[in-house]
């Protein structure tokens, strides 16, 4: 194994992190659901914020902030900037990186393993590279 592919990890990862973060976004709308039912009352708007930040801004926050998500963090696999890989995406970027991996769904993941850094198509558009923690 060459150190190219000691330093990006295989598309198992990836989709092992994909799933960590899908199970603690069940649990995060579980329990926010539960909150909500105690209360004889919760505006509807309310609730829509809070299960929109669930869905579509957990992820970018945590990629631009800490360089991952839960997931990435539980595999061992960080998102970076490619062009500085020491460097996060900044977070216009992250939300970009998560819109097209939710729109291209696995299609994005078919060119993991047909370039040397094993970018998606995701990785890409948004210019990150996804690298095993230092």
């Amino acid at each position: 194994m060459n150190t190219e592919e000691k330093k990006h990890p295989e598309i198992v990862e990836r989709i092992k992190a994909m799933f960590i973060d899908i199970f603690v976004m069940v649990i995060f709308i579980y329990l926010f659901t539960f909150i909500f039912g105690q209360f004889d009352h919760v505006n509807t708007s309310i609730k829509v914020i809070t299960f929109v930040f669930i869905y579509i801004l957990i992820d970018p926050l945590f990629t631009s902030l800490f360089g991952g998500t839960i997931g990435h963090f539980i595999v061992g696999i960080r998102v970076k900037n490619f062009s500085d890989e020491n460097k996060n995406i900044k977070f216009h970027m992250a939300i970009i990186r998560f819109l097209a991996k939710v729109f291209l769904g696995a299609i994005s993941f078919i060119v993991v393993s047909q370039n040397e850094k094993r970018r998606a198509i995701h990785d890409f558009i948004s210019g990150s590279i996804v690298l095993y923690k230092k």
